[in-house]
């Protein structure tokens, strides 16, 4: 399992799809970010598990970035 969590090819591919769709009218991730520090007035159960979803890609990256910091 570590070496799917380490593999920078997947995770960039997992950012970019997961990641960011659907991608038009703006990210979706994006979207959601600008929901909750509007106070996320209305978000229910569903939001937030979608959150989470598209997020995951995104914490994936974060961490493989800070352990290649020597």
């Amino acid at each position: 399992m570590a070496k799917y969590l380490d593999n920078w090819k997947l995770i960039l591919a997992l950012c970019l799809t997961l990641g960011l769709a659907p991608y038009f009218p703006e990210p979706h991730i994006w979207g959601k970010i600008k929901w909750i520090r509007g106070g996320a007035v209305g978000m229910g159960a569903i939001d937030w598990f979608d959150f989470v979803l598209h997020g995951f890609p995104w914490v994936l990256l974060l961490r493989l970035i800070i352990k290649s910091i020597p």
